[in-house]
């Protein structure tokens, strides 16, 4: 072979083929993708851990706001109930859940407004005037919330802050009775245990309570540890069972919870 022959075929050897080139190509595009995939889960995963920190925010931030109305609540309702002046009469409880029940209207209502961009005379027109069975479904739950609000002033005008706490907590049982039977919900031995517990602590609590002789002076006339204990009882009840069949009405609806609220709220008022 010539040199000439020899030198063309070392330099066909050293150019790449078309197939070698395609090769190449889908070598490198493969590599680009994996990098690609990798960049969009690593930017999936800072993006999961921050809406997940934020999650976590939100709801240890409800937890707190919410022991904190539930026992400041507690606290100055026992307070307003017991501590005024003897010549002034007590105020009541029906005025007081009356102006709390128009409180939470006008604040749903200013929700519903921003949600629905300020239609708000059309949403309650859809959801109130031209919905009667679902206002006479939440009647039921509205009648119960106005009975329960005004039996939590009855006992807490009877009972002191700590007994009331205690006894009311009695809603967890009946809540997990109603949600058996309404909603057909399992719940472990374990939690029928600790709910049966709960109850036997409830029940010491009000035996060493009706045993102590500084217990039975409790301060104004008008205090009767009996009817205080029969009205926490009641709203424990009440609760119970208003608060699953508002679950219940909620499953399986795509009306928001701040119109539920309203159509709930209207009835109560």
């Amino acid at each position: 072979m010539s040199e000439g022959n020899q030198d063309s075929a070392e330099v066909e050897a050293l150019i790449p083929s078309a197939s070698e080139k395609a090769s190449t190509k889908k070598r490198a595009t493969a590599k680009a993708g994996k990098v690609v995939k990798k960049v969009r889960k690593v930017v999936r995963k800072k993006k999961a851990s921050k809406e997940s920190s934020t999650a976590k925010f939100i709801k240890y931030a409800a937890l707190f706001l919410l022991v904190t109305q539930m026992v400041g609540l507690v606290l100055l309702m026992r307070y307003t109930r017991t501590h005024q002046a003897a010549d002034q009469p007590l105020y009541l409880a029906s005025t007081a859940v009356f102006v709390m029940e128009v409180m939470k209207f006008v604040i749903c209502c200013i929700v519903i407004a921003y949600q629905t961009g300020g239609d708000l005379i059309g949403e309650l027109q859809h959801h109130v005037l031209e919905s009667p069975m679902e206002m006479l479904k939440l009647c039921v739950p509205s009648l119960l919330y106005t009975v329960q609000n005004n039996l939590l002033y009855l006992a807490l005008t009877n009972l002191d802050a700590s007994t009331y706490q205690v006894c009311y907590q009695l809603k967890i049982l009946t809540t997990a009775l109603f949600s058996a039977i309404l909603l057909q919900r399992k719940f472990s031995t374990l939690k029928w245990i600790s709910l049966v517990i709960l109850t036997v602590g409830v029940a010491v609590v009000q035996i060493s309570g009706s045993g102590d002789k500084h217990a039975k002076v409790v301060e104004g006339a008008h205090s009767h540890r009996f009817i205080g204990l029969v009205a926490v009882l009641c709203a424990a009840c009440t609760s119970g069972f208003s608060g699953v069949y508002f679950e219940k009405i909620l499953k399986g609806s795509t009306t928001t919870l701040w119109i539920r609220n309203v159509q709930m709220g209207l009835p109560s008022i």
